[in-house]
């Protein structure tokens, strides 16, 4: 029958985040979203707070003047000089999702999960967005902050995002062509898009609400 892997990729203040959680209570799944960063930090011994300092951003804050660092698929050891690279920080974190992904069924949210998870059969790529109006009116609920300073933040973390997934892919963030799904969460109601998204499963992993969807 397989696994099911939801990885969710999603524009800041989209409710991504949200609609994982959500997705992940409906169906049954483990959900995982900054648990990855401690997970990675005891898997290796290095600091957490250093895969913080790197969590879905690049150090230093461009892409620009950085190499390419795309995954091949090897972290390095504790012997290595690179060790604690922000390149094999990475590399350590993907080995978390793809374990993940080898035992569990679960909801990954960020991390360029869509990417490293790329050959896994079981998995089904989402991408969650919100026009910048929606966008503004779940952060201002959420810090309170003026509307300029609502949009430089949304604008920040989007470019964040988008640069993190630029150098370690080499492809764009927000292109349709790596998901599977595109859902506008402000087109339809949660309950209604957590719909969609079984119709998928039900069409392209056959079988498996039946046998592991119990609601």
């Amino acid at each position: 029958m397989g696994r099911l892997v939801i990885t969710i990729a999603r524009s800041y203040g989209s409710g991504g985040r949200t609609m994982g959680k959500l997705l992940a209570e409906e169906l049954g799944l483990n959900y995982y979203d900054r648990e990855l960063v401690r997970m990675a930090s005891d898997k290796s011994g290095i600091s957490e707070a250093l895969f913080g300092e790197v969590d879905e951003r690049i150090k230093g804050g461009s892409f620009f003047g950085i190499g390419k660092r795309t995954y091949k698929g090897q972290a390095q050891g504790p012997g290595s000089e690179n060790f604690a690279s922000e390149e094999n920080l990475f590399n350590i974190q993907a080995e978390v999702i793809k374990e993940l992904a080898e035992n569990e069924n679960c909801v990954i949210v960020g991390r360029c999960a869509d990417y490293v998870l790329k050959d896994n059969p079981d998995v089904i790529r989402l991408y969650c967005y919100a026009p910048l109006i929606d966008c503004m009116e779940r952060e201002r609920a959420l810090s309170g902050l003026e509307d300029k300073e609502i949009i430089k933040k949304i604008e920040r973390i989007d470019k964040n995002r988008a640069d993190y997934y630029k150098c370690y892919t080499g492809g764009k963030w927000n292109d349709a062509n790596n998901y599977d799904l595109c859902l506008n969460t402000t087109s339809m109601s949660y309950p209604q898009l957590i719909s969609v998204v079984k119709a998928y499963i039900a069409v392209h992993h056959p079988g498996w609400l039946e046998a592991n969807h119990k609601k």
